[in-house]
């Protein structure tokens, strides 16, 4: 009886600790071969185990090959004490780490992020999102305490839940028309997608936005509105505290922010009626608003737990603009050279001799893989040069 009952569960267990165990090894996913506790690229076993237990799933979303976030990453898989032991208590953990059979219209997000997280109940219900970046780097806005003081939002949302449930619907996000990266119509070499996956045949993240630019390309639907996704707080004049996604740290004078009366140490409760865990949650309602003419009306908290609502207005057609050089889908948008050309730093200006006020950008990378980076590199562009004029214009 003993070797029945062993036979009758032993499938059970070896699907559950080690699911998809060769995705790990052809991803060569270290961290992922050290998160023996997380669920490993299974939403659907994830929302099993959800509702069975009633806790929140915290979903990672992780570009494997990336070497950026690549820190921060091993820190929450399974390096931060603080983190596991919350989620251990009071999570279902789901390590996703390419976006194959992903479900589109469940798990939206900026796509060109390096590393990720949503938070979400068994039914679908969006209690948040976590995972900012900008051009100041990958790192610049993620923390260990911001993601521990965000995970304790989620629960605290999930307590009330559903009592809530009206005021989290709009933080899932319209249906797509599509469900999958696969189904969708501009993603190219769909069949090699389609195959086994690996490091050099994974859906990155970054690949549904190229899609999304390649389809209203093709169509002659784009627009340049399309570029300016999920603008930080930085553009309503606010500054967040990285360190906790909540906080006001400054308000930029004449700003919205500052007109509207938003005061430094002010803590940024909800925005348009959704209730705020992190600055990922901020650039969604922000995301989602009309590139003109757009209101945002914040829900603050003071210092001493007063709270005060204020009416921000964003009138400039511009207000979404930011610097996207950053964003991987850049790539993808034509006109394109195919070179990575981050700005010169301070010293090599300097060194350069320019006159003061200008900048350069520094060639770090040429794709001469594609038609466009070799012609650039047929026409005498080399990496380690410098670029201080285009056309005549500095």
């Amino acid at each position: 009886m003993s070797r029945a009952i062993a036979s009758l569960f032993l499938p059970l267990l070896t699907f559950s600790i080690f699911a998809e165990p060769n995705l790990i090894e052809k991803l060569k996913d270290d961290h992922g071969r050290r998160a023996e506790d997380w669920i490993y690229n299974d939403f659907e076993k994830a929302k099993a185990e959800a509702k069975r237990l009633n806790r929140p799933i915290f979903v990672t979303f992780r570009c494997v090959p990336c070497e950026a976030c690549r820190g921060f990453d091993a820190e929450v898989a399974h390096g931060n004490e603080r983190i596991t032991k919350l989620r251990k208590e009071n999570f279902v953990s789901l390590r996703q780490v390419e976006m194959k059979d992903v479900d589109l219209s469940q798990f939206q997000f900026d796509y060109d992020l390096n590393w990720a997280a949503m938070f979400i109940n068994f039914d679908g219900t969006v209690y948040g999102r976590y995972g900012t970046q900008s051009a100041q780097g990958a790192d610049a806005y993620n923390s260990i305490l911001s993601l521990e003081k965000a995970m304790l939002r989620v629960l605290s949302l999930h307590r009330n839940y559903p009592r809530n449930k009206a005021e989290l619907v709009p933080k899932k996000g319209t249906a797509k028309p599509y469900r999958t990266a696969l189904q969708m119509p501009g993603l190219p070499n769909k069949e090699k997608y389609a195959g086994t996956t690996a490091r050099n045949n994974c859906i990155h993240c970054h690949n549904i936005h190229d899609a999304e630019y390649d389809h209203t390309l093709s169509t002659g639907k784009f627009t340049e509105e399309f570029l300016w996704r999920y603008p930080l707080p930085d553009n309503l004049g606010i500054q967040v505290d990285p360190k906790d996604g909540q906080v006001v740290e400054k308000v930029q004078p004449r700003s919205p922010a500052a007109i509207a009366g938003v005061r430094p140490s002010q803590r940024i409760l909800r925005a348009n009626g959704q209730p705020i865990i992190s600055i990922a949650d901020l650039q969604w309602v922000l995301h989602n608003l009309p590139p003109a003419n757009a209101r945002v009306r914040l829900l603050l908290a003071n210092p001493d737990d007063r709270l005060s609502t204020h009416d921000l207005v964003l009138t400039s057609p511009t207000w979404k603009r930011t610097d996207l050089s950053w964003r991987g889908s850049m790539w993808n948008v034509r006109p394109r050279m195919r070179v990575w050309t981050p700005d010169a730093t301070t010293d090599e200006i300097r060194r350069l001799g320019l006159p003061r006020g200008q900048k350069a950008l520094k060639v770090k990378w040429i794709n001469r893989g594609s038609e466009e980076g070799r012609a650039v590199f047929q026409a005498g562009l080399r990496e380690g040069d410098f670029i201080v004029a285009i056309e005549g214009k500095p």
